[in-house]
């Protein structure tokens, strides 16, 4: 028998998995489809802004034990969130993907987005690090001509619009394919040969002006990354940053590859399309999750059970016309207002966000369901990451950190849980 399923392949889900194998547990992670690295920039959001206020955070980390006692961060701590980050971290550098931190310890860098809006971060990948707009160098942003989505000259009017210096070039992208019709993964991939990322190069060299640094889309290889940055940096003699663009992400894509190395050379394993429907429990003990198949439903058992499915945006939550509002697999009780009328404010932006969005699984200190009394309401179910109540990871700019410490805090516990017999 499994000693955990995950339910959820996001980061939340796929952190929680990687830290249970590598402890030495039988693990296995099933999911409807891809979480959400697919979609996001690659980097690792810890605090970017204080709730209520909208107050831009330098030091996310000690920012984040001053939110509210029901906080996810609160209930972990600085310690339990900053030993989870640097597990995380570690895992990433074993498969060759460095996250560093930014040159002043437990600040957050300042990225360029693919708008040129300045967006923080606590961890980016090193190839985008150049990109930090605390540094002196003037920008050049380099497009290729018919590229989607990547628009060089309204990056750089919006970067000098709040003062950083950059200008924009471009390049034809026939230099990385002949087709034109091509995602970022796919040019990506193309970069990889050493003649493809040579030409770039060259091109590069005869843009770049002295002292400048060089912005890219994402597209600096898939499984060569490493490989095509480091040379891309070295033939043009100029710091080289890439910024991400619209999905397919490949800085995303990277990072999920990592997370399913580290899974799978530990020993656990990802099932996909394995959509989770239904459940089964005695008393306080849940014995299986049921998932839909194409013949009949397939029931999978395990002494453990881990709800990392997302919140409403993730597909965790769902509702109706009526007013309800529920947790899809197991029922567990929400915080979210049973009346339609009080998911929302009137106003779109309103300083203390929509109460649909910060509503969510109320858990203990252990991440574990909670009724309103505190009583576990299953001894074998965990809950991570977009599911919790009391945060709102987008507004925040916490979703990273918390699907992260909340993923590893939770296996933790529930290892030591069972080695104390409870």
């Amino acid at each position: 028998m499994l000693d955990l399923l995950v339910i959820g392949a996001g980061l939340a889900g796929l952190s929680a998995a990687v830290a249970a194998a590598k402890a030495g547990l039988n693990v296995r992670v099933i999911a409807k489809g891809q979480g959400v690295t697919h979609w996001h920039a690659g980097t690792l959001d810890v605090l970017g802004y204080l709730p209520l206020t909208d107050a831009p955070i330098q030091a996310p980390l000690a920012a984040s034990q001053t939110l509210p006692p029901e906080h996810p961060y609160r209930l972990l701590g600085e310690t339990r969130l900053r030993d989870a980050l640097a597990m995380f971290s570690d895992w990433l550098a074993a498969s060759k993907l460095a996250y560093p931190s930014s040159a002043t310890p437990d600040q957050n860098l300042w990225l360029p987005s693919a708008v040129g809006a300045v967006r923080p971060t606590f961890l980016a990948p090193q190839a985008q690090l150049a990109g930090d707009v605390s540094r002196p160098e003037p920008m050049l942003i380099v497009g290729f001509h018919g590229l989607r989505d990547f628009y060089p000259q309204w990056i750089v009017e919006n970067l000098t619009k709040q003062g950083y210096l950059a200008r924009a070039a471009f390049l034809p992208l026939n230099m990385i394919n002949e087709l034109l019709e091509r995602n970022n993964v796919q040019l990506a991939e193309q970069l990889e040969p050493p003649s493809a990322r040579g030409r770039l190069a060259a091109a590069l060299k005869k843009l770049c002006q002295p002292g400048e640094r060089i912005g890219l889309p994402a597209i600096l290889g898939v499984n060569e990354h490493l490989a095509v940055w480091q040379d891309l940096q070295t033939e043009v003699d100029a710091p080289i940053f890439e910024i991400p663009t619209l999905p397919p992400s490949v800085p995303g894509i990277r990072l999920y590859r990592a997370l399913q190395q580290q899974l799978m050379a530990a020993g656990g394993r990802i099932e996909m399309n394995m959509e989770a429907l239904a459940f089964k429990a005695e008393g306080q003990q849940i014995q299986w999750v049921e998932t839909a198949t194409s013949a009949r439903p397939l029931k999978h058992y395990a002494k453990n059970f881990l709800l990392a499915t997302g919140g409403v945006l993730g597909g965790g939550f769902n509702s109706d016309h009526t007013g309800r509002f529920w947790e899809t697999i197991f029922d567990l009780p929400l915080t979210v207002p049973q009346d339609r009328n009080a998911w929302f404010r009137h106003q779109f932006l309103h300083p203390q966000g929509q109460p649909v969005f910060s509503g969510g699984v109320l858990v203990n200190d252990h991440f574990q369901p909670v009724e309103q009394n505190g009583t576990p309401v299953y001894n074998n179910l965990w809950a991570v990451g977009g599911v919790l109540a009391h945060a709102d990871p987008i507004r925040e700019r916490s979703l990273e950190g918390i699907a992260i410490a909340t993923g590893i805090s939770a296996t933790q516990g529930m290892i030591a849980q069972t080695h104390a017999g409870v």
